[in-house]
């Protein structure tokens, strides 16, 4: 690859870097918020290696090289002195990511995963219960991660009689039947899984809408087993803009709505 190719791919993707995790929110649609940080001293050391690679170089005015390598023709009639002109391709992601980037994943993402509820809490010693009682209000916020728990895993049903409000992007299903999905990520989008409470009584709002729905935990399965799968019964379906960050946090917790 020709020097100064590498030189502007290391500033492109540096440029595109901070612009994402400096001056937008952008970078939440790749990695969690946690690693903000990590991802400025990157962009700040891709510039500066590039940077240095165009002061030692004599870029952009093409100083001419003093190491005694020449061009030179292998006999063939074509020269080795630059590398594959497809070698441009590689400014693609960096031009992406500064002025096209894409958006976070949702229902296409979704629709193809199995979803997954959460593990049990551990087993408590004293006997007391694994999931703790939920607040003494008439309508319970959750989210995804916390009411997918519950529905599947805890046997003393702590969600029976109670009516939740739980926020996610709409996932179309087979049959006309629809999911409020959430995807959880540890670190980064590459390792998101899948939450999905499938959703009853209401009609199903465009895919990749984000909504709030409010109603009651619709059994499905032997709670305790992986027969067992999140449902509810809904009495409302509100639309909300998408949040800031759209994924759950497998790390700090299961994040809001």
């Amino acid at each position: 690859m020709k020097r100064n190719v590498q030189v502007l791919l290391l500033l492109f993707l540096g440029v595109g870097l901070l612009h994402i995790s400096l001056l937008t929110d952008l970078y939440l649609r790749y990695v969690r918020e946690g690693l903000r940080p990590a991802l400025i001293a990157s962009g700040v050391l891709l510039i500066a290696l590039g940077a240095v690679s165009a002061a030692r170089d004599g870029f952009p005015f093409n100083r001419p090289r003093t190491d005694g390598a020449q061009d030179h023709d292998d006999g063939h009639g074509h020269s080795h002195a630059g590398g594959p002109k497809v070698a441009w391709l590689l400014y693609v992601p960096a031009l992406t990511i500064l002025f096209l980037a894409p958006p976070a994943l949702g229902s296409y993402t979704a629709s193809r995963d199995e979803a997954k509820a959460p593990k049990a809490p551990s087993s408590s010693s004293s006997g007391d219960s694994l999931f703790p009682a939920l607040p003494d209000t008439g309508v319970v916020p959750m989210s995804l991660n916390d009411f997918s728990s519950r529905a599947v895993w805890d046997t003393d049903r702590t969600l029976k009689g109670r009516t939740v409000r739980l926020t996610g992007f709409v996932t179309p299903g087979r049959n006309g039947t629809w999911y409020v999905s959430r995807l959880v990520i540890s670190c980064c989008a590459a390792d998101a899984q899948v939450r999905k409470v499938r959703v009853h009584g209401a009609s199903a709002p465009p895919a990749d809408a984000w909504v709030t729905v409010t109603g009651t935990w619709h059994p499905t399965g032997k709670v305790g087993t992986d027969d067992a799968s999140p449902a509810l019964d809904v009495t409302a379906v509100r639309r909300v803009p998408a949040p800031k960050d759209p994924y759950h946090d497998m790390v700090t917790g299961p994040g809001g709505g």
